[in-house]
């Protein structure tokens, strides 16, 4: 295993497979839906708490076990989750490609906290043309008047909202195809919405994920209705309905609390 040299997390940026944190949701939302079953209750835990350590750099972490473990254990009132189970889960993640761990060492060659790095979900896709050595005057070919219209040609029609993917439930499609009559983007917006469910632990709530993402799609409506600011929807959408389920966990657990308070003040008395 490579060894490398505790830092602060900026340090690691290199290691980031993802340009935004917006993609990293995204990929991670997809090794879920693929290998969510893998995992047990208690490991999913684990994973999703540090896939919140890996935001500030997407996709990258080097929070030690321990810090994992008692803001999980902090926020579970007392119902936190074992290091063994942790590092379990961890094991998995790895032997499914999820992560890659590289241990960190400190200057005097002791061994600190692992650095976790996220990888994307694997892809069909074709590579980028940047990342094609093709030589200029080849790439150039691609833009002349012939090669457009067969572009033009083979290009995939647009599919309207009749065409959305049947997991997406229907109150949300007739209320986004009111302004974008697109599968594509119905389906995008419906992706954003659920991944922000996954992150706040709210994704076996699917009444509550509809609900939410109906209020969060209304709310950046009247944003771009009144606001020339916003250049990336998506990303604005995301914001909105990641602040809802985080308030609505915090809110639970905060009527969990007073509940357990009142339940202790009746045993005094």
């Amino acid at each position: 295993m490579l060894h490398l040299k505790s830092g602060n997390i900026e340090k690691f940026e290199q290691y980031s497979q993802f340009r935004t944190l917006q993609e990293f949701n995204h990929h991670i939302e997809m090794w879920l839906l693929e290998h969510k079953q893998t995992f047990s209750k208690a490991e999913l835990i684990g994973l999703k708490r540090l896939v919140r350590y890996a935001a500030k750099i997407p996709g990258v972490c080097n929070a030690k076990i321990g810090t994992i473990l008692k803001s999980i254990h902090e926020e579970y009132h007392d119902n936190g989750i074992s290091r063994s189970t942790f590092k379990r889960m961890i094991l998995k993640a790895k032997e499914l490609g999820i992560l890659t761990v590289f241990e960190t060492e400190r200057k005097n060659g002791s061994q600190t906290s692992n650095l976790y790095q996220f990888n994307r979900f694997p892809s069909n896709e074709p590579p980028k043309e940047e990342t094609m050595n093709h030589p200029k005057e080849a790439s150039n070919l691609l833009k002349t008047e012939k090669d457009q219209k067969i572009k033009e040609r083979i290009e995939e029609p647009k599919l309207d909202h009749t065409y959305a993917n049947d997991r997406v439930p229907q109150p949300f499609v007739q209320l986004v195809k009111c302004f974008f009559n697109d599968a594509k983007t119905i389906e995008e917006y419906w992706k954003m919405a659920k991944i922000t469910a996954y992150q706040n632990l709210w994704e076996n709530n699917p009444a509550l994920i509809q609900d939410v993402a109906i209020q969060s799609f209304k709310q950046l409506i009247n944003k771009l209705k009144f606001s020339r600011n916003i250049q990336n929807p998506f990303a604005y959408f995301y914001g909105i309905s990641y602040n809802k389920f985080c308030n609505l966990f915090h809110k639970k657990m905060q009527d969990e609390y007073e509940l357990n308070d009142a339940e202790v003040e009746f045993r005094i008395v």
